[in-house]
């Protein structure tokens, strides 16, 4: 079960939620957040969706079948599946050359996103690789970026050249420079 309700704001919701569930406390836990834990734990029925509730739309995602998207070239909007990228590359004349990548966005990253990341950094740097592009990191907020520094994620992406930015609007509209 999943709520997908990232940048609900930008098109129009008052309010977004993800139900409540055991993964949440996991990484309040492990990030020092017992106490939020606890407290949201004795509110966990309320923190989902009403019994009986109707959607407008259900959109059911089978987990196994999706495949690493590449977004832009020229708008954040525009997702292209890997495994069709080359060949949109050709019939639309964008760019060949990857110039500036972008690991994850100010509103939608999270610690096992960013581990994710860095844990193919590291095994890079481990064979002695450095990015051919520049690239850039983008922690979802404050908690992440103090986390990732932590557990010294940061320093796994700059060792292969990455480059960590504020948790802001940059990348996706263009501004890296």
């Amino acid at each position: 079960m999943a709520t997908i309700c990232n940048m609900g704001a930008e098109i129009g919701a008052t309010t977004s939620m993800f139900p409540f569930n055991n993964r949440m406390v996991d990484y309040l836990n492990a990030t020092n957040r017992q106490d939020i834990a606890n407290y949201a734990k004795q509110f966990a029925y309320n923190l989902k969706a009403d019994e009986n509730a109707e959607y407008d739309q259900v959109i059911d995602i089978n987990l196994s079948e999706l495949e690493p998207h590449i977004n832009g070239p020229f708008t954040p909007d525009l997702a292209t599946p890997l495994s069709q990228f080359a060949s949109e590359v050709k019939k639309n004349g964008w760019p060949e050359e990857l110039k500036v990548g972008l690991i994850s966005s100010c509103t939608n990253s999270s610690y096992e996103d960013m581990s994710r990341s860095a844990s193919i950094a590291k095994e890079a740097a481990a064979h002695g690789l450095e990015a051919k592009s520049k690239f850039t990191i983008t922690p979802g907020s404050e908690q992440v970026r103090a986390t990732i520094e932590r557990d010294r994620q940061i320093a796994a992406f700059e060792d292969i050249g990455g480059v960590v930015l504020a948790n802001a609007c940059g990348p996706c509209i263009g501004q890296w420079d």
